[in-house]
């Protein structure tokens, strides 16, 4: 699962052609020993759960982010190494 950024000990990651779970674009966290999916459309919890500091800055760092997540969605999807994305700062 490559990791797309990370940012106040949040790891962002990415994995290889994995929409058939979800069926929509998204990313996994994970935070202090705690794990979660992301909707990069509206950053809903898709599935686990992340304290809600920390989903906050994920949402914004989405808000921010989010063509380039989308062009990394794509590329995910079709097999294809993902780009890093700059952190929230």
């Amino acid at each position: 699962m490559p990791t797309i950024s990370m940012f106040y000990g949040i790891l962002v990651a990415m994995f290889y052609e994995d929409n058939d779970r979800h069926h929509l674009p998204h990313i996994h966290l994970r935070y202090s020993g705690m794990k979660a999916s992301v909707a990069i459309e509206d950053g809903r919890v898709l599935a686990g759960e992340i304290p809600a500091k920390q989903l906050k800055m994920v949402q914004a760092w989405i808000e921010i982010h989010r063509d380039e997540l989308l062009a990394d969605w794509e590329l995910a999807v079709a097999g294809e190494e993902p780009f890093r994305i700059a952190p929230l700062q």
